[in-house]
């Protein structure tokens, strides 16, 4: 039997091969991110610092991560990879401070 060798780059990574799951991680979090964002200027939720919309928006999103693990019965990383759910978290917070930057300054100055 004639064994499989890995290409130099990949150092023993797999690919999952589905770039959709990825785009739709993305998506999901950059939109929701800054529809977090747009909305933490008023604390819909409350005062109490838990109450916080980014706090909100992070154990949503690992709410949402935990129904991926129960729905496809397969550890999330083996559908988004590590470093991609990471990277999707990093663009979250990034998209969270976008829209709450628009929601202080740019809707102030908008009629």
């Amino acid at each position: 039997m004639k064994e499989r060798k890995l290409p130099a780059g990949t150092a023993g990574r797999h690919h999952t091969g589905r770039p959709f799951s990825l785009v739709v991680w993305y998506g999901a979090m950059a939109v929701s991110g800054f529809g977090f964002g747009l909305i933490a200027e008023r604390r819909p939720f409350g005062d109490d610092i838990l109450l916080h919309p980014l706090v909100v928006f992070f154990v949503l999103a690992g709410i949402a991560l935990l129904a991926l693990r129960i729905l496809l019965k397969r550890p999330v990383p083996e559908v988004i990879p590590d470093r991609a759910l990471m990277l999707g978290c990093v663009l979250g917070l990034a998209t969270f401070l976008a829209g709450n930057f628009v929601a202080a300054h740019v809707t102030r100055i908008l009629p």
